[in-house]
């Protein structure tokens, strides 16, 4: 074992002592090879959250598994009396003159012993100490525990987690493929396209509005205070005028002041004649009045019927000449920033972009939740269109292979250690005695016909190896 590896034991036997050290049942239940609380089968100390869990208790299963071992256990036992009794038998038969056939049946009867022997000691030193001795390397798997995590952990990490391996694979699965077919099917897509609505409805209730309108407002004004808008506002302007958009504006704006004058010729009138010296005869007034109005609607109504009317071209020359100033003319970009400012200052649009969350929130969560929402249904669509492409689409194909390979690459080349530790820490939290229990349970029918095939090839072993000497004359 390497020096990384020991002190990766260490460290791990470390903490498992602080676990079990503490006072109180706790502690002297978890210590392995304790004797007062030591663990049952099947049972953990009261109000103790065991790491592992699975492998620190017995199922029903692991139960019937572990009374096979015993009956194949009896059965190896029984063979190794068995060859006792006949090499006790042909001995005594031997010595009594039965002929030299007993010197065969005793030869093949002490190999089969020695060869019975052999395999039970090996079989018990995966588990256990021989009859309790605490021979050199035995009980391997109660004392190699920790040390067999590590060397597990550190084998699926280079021979599974490498990122050949995971290329390899999955560019065989052929995801790509295989998920453009499963989505072009509309049942499919109609599964899909529930749990994004189930999703996103689950996350927008997640987070707090006032944390959303937080965060919003903010972007907002630093947005704009970050963007210098009058140079935008002048091409914009600039445009518009040069194409003629504005003059649409001014058409609107003469036939409105048109309508209004004609239906409220008396309010004119009278604000007129309300703003003449006192002095004045109130004829004179009126005739002012009067005056004033006809001139004014003449003048409203041939702007409105002349397109090249002098204010007209006029007003077009002062947003021409607007326009360049927003551009290039320093203060009056500066008024437009500070007119931004005060704007954006002013509570009322800060209520206003605040609230703008919650509308948008509630329009996403009743669009989610209606399964004939326009929402839906364009999500649906793309995806039976995006699972049709998928599944003909050899470049398509090799993008989203491609992508997912790159993906699955960068998670096991980053978070390898942390992949190969949850197995290290995990045998670390077994206890070392359950662990070797339930592992016998698992494997350990099949080791004890190693103990009847020692028997079995030792018998056959000494009969040969007796026939040779005999032949030999040894």
């Amino acid at each position: 074992m390497c020096a990384g590896d020991r002190e990766r034991v260490e460290r791990m036997e470390s903490a498992k002592a602080d676990q079990t050290d503490g006072a109180g049942p706790e502690g002297q239940h978890a210590r392995p090879g304790g004797v007062a609380n030591r663990t049952v089968p099947g049972q953990t100390a009261p109000g103790r959250t065991v790491p592992g869990r699975a492998m620190n208790s017995f199922s029903p299963a692991d139960e019937e598994k572990f009374r096979g071992v015993r009956r194949m256990k009896l059965t190896a036992t029984g063979l190794l009396l068995f060859v006792a009794v006949v090499y006790v038998l042909a001995k005594w038969a031997g010595n009594s003159g039965a002929g030299a056939w007993t010197g065969y049946v005793a030869a093949a009867a002490e190999a089969g012993m020695v060869g019975a022997l052999a395999d039970w000691f090996a079989v018990t030193a995966l588990f256990r100490h021989p009859l309790g001795i605490p021979i050199p390397h035995t009980a391997i798997i109660p004392t190699k525990k920790d040390q067999l995590g590590v060397s597990l952990g550190e084998f699926v990490g280079e021979n599974f987690l490498s990122r050949d391996v995971v290329r390899q694979r999955l560019r065989a699965v052929g995801i790509g493929s295989r998920l453009g077919t499963w989505l072009a099917d509309p049942e499919h897509a109609d599964r899909v396209t529930a749990e994004l609505a189930t999703a996103l409805r689950g996350a927008l209730a997640v987070l707090r509005d006032s944390d959303v309108q937080a965060v919003v407002g903010e972007a907002i004004n630093r947005r704009a205070d970050a963007q210098e808008i009058a140079p935008g506002i002048g091409k914009m302007l600039e445009k518009v005028v040069a194409d003629g958009g504005h003059r649409r504006v001014v058409d609107l704006i003469c036939v409105r002041a048109h309508d209004w004058l004609v239906f409220h010729n008396d309010q004119v009138m009278d604000a007129v004649q309300g703003g003449a010296p006192g002095w004045t005869p109130r004829f004179v007034d009126k005739r002012v009045g009067e005056r004033v109005y006809k001139e004014l609607l003449r003048f409203v109504t041939e702007m409105r019927d002349m397109p090249a009317h002098p204010a007209r071209g006029a007003l077009d020359r002062f947003l021409t000449d607007f326009a360049s100033d927003l551009q290039s003319d320093t203060d009056t970009r500066a008024r437009v920033e500070n007119l931004k400012r005060e704007v954006l200052g002013r509570g009322e649009v800060q209520d206003l972009i605040a609230s703008a969350w919650s509308s948008v929130r509630q329009m996403i969560v009743s669009a989610a939740e209606d399964e004939r929402s326009e929402l839906r249904l364009r999500v649906r669509a793309s995806l039976l269109s995006l699972g049709a492409r998928m599944a003909t689409d050899a470049k398509l194909q090799a993008k989203v292979d491609g992508w997912v390979e790159g993906a699955a690459v960068y998670v096991v080349t980053t978070y390898r250690d942390e992949i190969t530790s949850l197995i290290t820490d995990t045998v670390a939290g077994w206890d070392a005695e359950h662990t070797s229990k339930k592992i016998e349970a698992h494997i350990g029918r099949d080791l004890q016909f190693i103990r009847i095939n020692g028997t079995v090839v030792g018998s056959l072993a000494g009969v040969l190896i007796y026939t040779v000497s005999r032949a030999l004359g040894a």
